[in-house]
């Protein structure tokens, strides 16, 4: 009886762990087989931290005919030398070479154009990640009408423009699913942030719409919402004003996920199909929570933050 008591902890332990292994490999599976030979559509895939997730998509994207929105046609050149993008065929399947479509969201007019060179590269689209987005720091009054507009051209009226000009050959198909990357701003607004907590606020308001509305078609809306994507080599260092509930809760808050870790959860939404992701640690977590059933006490906290920020800006 002792050795069976002994035994039964380590084999519990390695049950656990195979059970774990078996469901991440059925995952990984699901995930590559989700955009086998589908036409994928990613905007904005070649800046910033786009690179990151889109590397990691790629690997897993390479059985479908990708097409990649970029801002510049130089950044097309760096993706081959992304470390993580490959085009060899290691399992003897067929593989697509990713196109590239020049993209810019804040040029509201040229969408129309966009959309019909898109669907000029297959005929169709199966799945659309809206990934672009624009930002913007600083106090309300110092923030130009202009460039409210532009952020508002780049995150929603770019974004939607673009769907609205690609669902109809969904729709037609009774097929397609759409991704939104959002932001936790389209979800609780920061300080110093308000025309981009603007924009993700009503980026998500479209897209929860959408979805009602498309369901009957059999076209998916899905919102992925981290809380802040980190850069992909800097990781955000502490601040020196670690005194307060508000430093606490704006180091954490701003301590986002990796890019890497956002393109497998884009990857798990569009394989499972599901409707709404919140990718965030505890604490961004706890703040739209206390956002939404304790509003007075989140609006004193970021008040407090706020006057604190200031008066360390006056003393320097």
């Amino acid at each position: 009886m002792g050795v069976l008591a002994v035994l039964i902890l380590p084999l519990l332990v390695v049950g656990i762990s195979g059970i774990v292994y078996i469901y991440r490999t059925v995952v990984h599976l699901m995930s590559k087989s989700a955009v086998r030979s589908k036409v994928v559509v990613i905007t904005d895939a070649l800046s910033g931290a786009g690179k990151g997730k889109v590397g990691k998509m790629m690997v897993h994207m390479k059985l479908s005919r990708l097409v990649m929105c970029s801002r510049r046609e130089e950044r097309w050149n760096c993706l081959e030398k992304h470390p993580q993008i490959h085009f060899g065929n290691p399992s003897g399947l067929e593989t697509f070479t990713p196109k590239l479509v020049l993209l810019d969201l804040s040029d509201i007019n040229c969408i129309q154009d966009v959309a019909k060179e898109i669907l000029d590269c297959y005929g169709c689209v199966d799945i659309l990640i809206n990934n672009a987005s624009m930002k913007v720091k600083g106090t309300v009054q110092n923030i130009s009408l202009e460039l409210d507009k532009k952020i508002m051209d780049a995150n929603y009226f770019g974004p939607i423009t673009l769907t609205k000009a690609l669902i109809p050959n969904m729709i037609s198909r009774r097929t397609g699913q759409v991704v939104l990357l959002n932001n936790i701003q389209g979800k609780l607004g920061v300080p110093f942030r308000a025309a981009y907590a603007a924009s993700k606020h009503a980026a998500l308001g479209f897209f929860d719409c959408l979805r009602a509305e498309l369901q009957e078609f059999g076209v998916c809306v899905s919102t992925v919402t981290p809380s802040f994507i980190c850069s992909y080599h800097v990781q955000p260092q502490p601040s020196n004003w670690e005194a307060s509930v508000w430093k606490f809760f704006s180091r954490k808050l701003a301590n986002g996920v990796h890019p890497v870790e956002v393109a497998e959860e884009i990857l798990r939404t569009v394989s499972r199909k599901k409707q709404e992701v919140f990718l965030a640690n505890p604490i961004a977590k706890a703040a739209v929570y206390i956002r939404t059933f304790f509003p007075e006490l989140f609006f004193a906290v970021v008040a407090a933050g706020v006057k604190e920020k200031q008066k360390i800006v006056d003393d320097k």
